[in-house]
């Protein structure tokens, strides 16, 4: 029997937005040119910051009436599609890829243009990619199934069926905000469980057994991958800070839809017959005829 040690596992994300599209109106006091930056209000007194989106965000934004969004430079269409760095007075800045968003920075940050004039955008978050979370040391997932009570009062033993399905979990990595930015960095989760404005809602697949990864030795299962997948609310997060040792982030949901357990085969078992050829089953014979 093959022992399989917690060294190969992760956990991949993806950003979810709970929210109807937001619309504001882009003036153009709210472009700085110069730096690249822009800053739209979606309420009176607020500025759209953090809490509403959060910096590796690809968004799209569309000028509603369908004149040329103009306050990036050069661009004659109504929309586009980047990704975002929004800093802590919630300035945004537009980017090409992921990694340059969380990056920031002038540098790579996309040209902008004051606007021709004020309009009205619509501002959407429209990324559906998976990443991986970096530094996790560990993760737990937990499903529990409710039971009714349907024990008559002529029965001598207690009966139960089996009634809906729930799940919660823990991730726990060491804490970072910067390194490695192809991959979400684990400061996203405390971001996450405050955006107040849109919910800290993800998709997260959590890896069991990974590609590559063969402690068996059998070389049929070398590339087979286990996981589950779900989407899951931020319940808590937790930051430990213990003097002279690392800082530890843990992070607590609750699952919100089905739990999937997929178990991706390299070579998919097949019904042989004595003389090995494939056994079919009524689905296959009916396909056979037709041919």
């Amino acid at each position: 029997m093959t022992v399989y040690l917690g060294t190969q596992g992760e956990i991949e994300l993806q950003r979810l937005f709970e929210a109807d599209p937001i619309f504001v109106t882009l003036r153009g006091s709210d472009v700085n040119a110069t730096k690249n930056r822009f800053s739209v209000r979606f309420s009176e007194n607020k500025a759209f910051g953090p809490d509403v989106l959060l910096t590796g965000d690809q968004i799209q934004i569309r000028r509603t009436d369908g004149g040329a969004l103009d306050v990036i430079t050069g661009n004659t269409k109504p929309g586009t599609k980047k990704f975002i760095h929004v800093d802590q007075v919630g300035g945004i800045r537009l980017y090409n890829t992921f990694a340059q968003a969380v990056t920031g920075g002038s540098a790579n940050a996309i040209g902008l243009s004051n606007p021709s004039s004020n309009y009205e955008i619509r501002i959407r978050v429209e990324q559906r990619s998976f990443r991986t979370l970096a530094q996790v040391t560990s993760y737990e997932l937990n499903t529990e199934r409710e039971t009714i009570d349907t024990t008559a009062l002529s029965d001598e033993f207690r009966n139960r069926v089996s009634s809906l399905m729930s799940g919660s979990g823990r991730m726990t990595c060491f804490w970072e905000y910067t390194g490695n930015t192809s991959s979400e960095l684990p400061m996203y989760l405390g971001e996450l469980l405050l955006r107040s404005q849109v919910g800290s809602k993800f998709r997260g697949r959590f890896y069991i057994k990974r590609a590559g990864y063969n402690p068996s030795g059998v070389s049929e299962r070398a590339n087979d991958a286990v996981w589950y997948e779900t989407d899951g609310i931020l319940t808590a997060v937790a930051l430990q800070f213990p003097t002279g040792d690392t800082v530890q982030l843990t992070a607590d949901f609750v699952t919100t839809s089905e739990i999937q357990l997929n178990i991706d085969l390299e070579v998919p078992f097949e019904l042989l017959l004595e003389n090995d050829s494939k056994l079919l089953d009524e689905a296959d014979e009916d396909i056979a005829q037709e041919d």
